[in-house]
């Protein structure tokens, strides 16, 4: 079998074609809805960190005024 023959025995079709850029289309589009929920769950923990250490910073405080 030469060159010429072999390429065309591994043609696909326009369903084929079609069936496998929808697949990665849904991979594509999964993958950067996964990667927006790691980015916004990173900054709701961020942000959520920032809070508690300013409320425990502030929780110090008033103790120490209150002491003395």
């Amino acid at each position: 079998m030469n060159d010429l023959q072999h390429s065309n025995s591994h043609q696909l079709s326009e369903d084929q074609i079609e069936l496998i850029a929808e697949k990665a289309a849904e991979k594509a589009v999964a993958k950067l809805t996964e990667e927006f929920y790691k980015q916004v769950g990173r900054s709701v923990v961020d942000k959520f960190l920032i809070v508690l250490g300013a409320a425990t910073l502030a929780g110090v405080i008033w103790f120490r005024q209150l002491k003395g």
